[in-house]
Formats: C-alpha cells, structure tokens, sequence
C-alpha cells in the first residue's frame, strides 16, 4: 500500500470543500439580493463606491390636506357657537349693518369691535351700536332691553308710534340716538346737548346727566345719591349701609326677620279662619 505522500499527483483525491480556507475560488461567498456582484450584502453602496438613491412616497399633500379640513371643521364650530351667542336684538331685522351707516363708521373708527347682523359688538359680545334702521317697525319690541349698553342707535325710517320714553330707561350709555323725524328724542329737548331735526330723521346727541341739572340738591335723602337711570329719567340710590324708606333703615336687610314676620302673621290668619269656619259649621 502506498501512502497519500507518496501517491503521484494524479491519483490524489480531491480535496473536500470543508478544507477550502476562505478567500480561494473554491469558496463560495454568499450575498444578498440587493447586493451588487462583487460587493457584500446590504453595503447600500453600488460596485464603484457611489450610494444608491432611495425613492420615498411624497408625504406633503396628504398632511396638508389633513390640516385644511381641520382648519375649516375648527373656523365653522366658532362660527356657529358665535351665531347662536348672538342676542336676539341683532338678528329682530333680517339683513345687516349698511357700510355708509352712522352705527357701521362708528364700528369701524372704533378699535376692537365687529359687526354682526345688526349689531356692533366689543370682544366680549355686549353691545355697543345697533342698526335696526327700515325695519318696519312699529315698536323697538320686547328684546329692545338687551341694548342698554349702546352707545349709538338707528331708527330711522321706521313707522314708530307711542311714546318711547319708557323704552329707553336704563340706556344710561347712550349718546347718539337717530330717530324718523315726526319722533320725538325721548325724555325731551332738556335730556340732550343737541337735537338736530332734518328732512327724514332726528338725532339726538350727547346724553345729560340730569342730576347735575335738576337744581335740587334735597331730591334724593340724606343717606341716598342721586344716579342717571337713562335720558329723561334719574333714580335715588342708597349708601352701602343703608335701604328702606329713604334710606334710613341701617344695616343688611334682614331675611330671616322678614320671613318669621310674614309666617308668623300667615298662621294667625289661618288659624282665624279655621276658627271661624268651624263655628259656623257648629251652628248649621
């Protein structure tokens, strides 16, 4: 027998692949399936070094998308929450505040403010000019009240009838008011600076305080002040302190007083009648 060593070159076996060392052609290299020939898998690298693009999904247009619904769900929610807000003043009139009014300049000139229907509101939504010119409107209505804070209304060319002194109580603010000419301003020419008459409206400007006109410094009681209560009229206030009959009782006005008197004389009349009532079922 003959050894491997001494075996010639051609009758040698094969070597076995397990003994190819790696680096030799005979090994197998593994790559992946990106990876180009040559180079190792997932390197992101082409063969002469330089990287590959990547091709993303553009993104933009949908999120842009996304935010202008948003956008508009979130503009429209304000729109109908300032809407039903609104008092019932504003929107008594259809339509809205003509551009050339006097309500409309006065809202524009004046910071802060916006107008709505028929209204010109500060940011808080109190009311500080209203527009209810051509309405055809007999009377300002029952929702008139929720403007006492104006301090310029329009009715103008409207058939007003009646006296509408009344219906300015409480518009202690006022100091523009313009009228159809055949009405008068109310509390008179004396609760105005100026009463301007033209061919188809009035305007009363500039409210009195009628307190520091009346000349009567005893009107109110020692303990009470005299306060505007709208033009035309004034009312007695009384000092933190004080109420009752002018003013004179001191100290908080006492419930419980009040209503002990007012139970106490409830069952005594109660128990008079049921006296009475049963005195004459007796004698029937």
């Amino acid at each position: 027998l003959k050894t491997k060593a001494e075996l010639p070159e051609q009758e040698q076996p094969p070597p076995s692949p397990r003994a190819t060392k790696p680096g030799r052609l005979g090994h197998a290299r593994r790559r992946g399936p990106d990876a180009p020939w040559g180079g190792a898998a997932g390197s992101g690298r082409a063969s002469g070094g330089e990287p590959r693009e990547r091709k993303m999904a553009p993104r933009g247009r949908g999120t842009l998308t996304i935010l202008v619904r948003w956008a508009a769900t979130l503009l429209l929610a304000l729109g109908v929450e300032r809407a039903l807000a609104l008092p019932e003043i504003c929107t008594q009139c259809p339509g809205s505040v003509q551009n050339l009014s006097k309500v409309a300049l006065y809202c524009k000139t004046t910071g802060e403010l916006m107008l709505h229907a028929r209204c010109c509101l500060n940011q808080n939504g109190t009311i500080l000019g209203l527009d209810l010119q051509n309405c055809s409107l007999e009377d300002p209505g029952p929702d008139f009240h929720q403007a006492h804070t104006t301090i310029i209304i329009d009715l103008q060319a409207n058939p007003l009838k009646g006296d509408l002194a009344n219906t300015f109580r409480g518009f202690t603010q006022l100091q523009t008011l313009i009228l159809p000419q055949d009405v008068n301003c109310p509390g008179g020419i004396n609760a105005w600076n100026t009463v301007t008459s033209y061919i188809d409206n009035q305007i009363c400007q500039g409210q009195k305080n009628l307190c520091n006109n009346t000349g009567n410094p005893e009107m109110c009681p020692e303990n009470g002040s005299c306060v505007p209560n709208g033009p035309g009229f004034l009312q007695c206030v009384c000092a933190d302190g004080f109420h009752g009959y002018k003013c004179m009782r001191q100290g908080s006005f006492s419930l419980l007083m009040f209503f002990g008197i007012l139970g106490s004389t409830t069952l005594s009349i109660s128990i008079l009648l049921w006296g009475t009532q049963r005195r004459k079922a007796k004698t029937s």
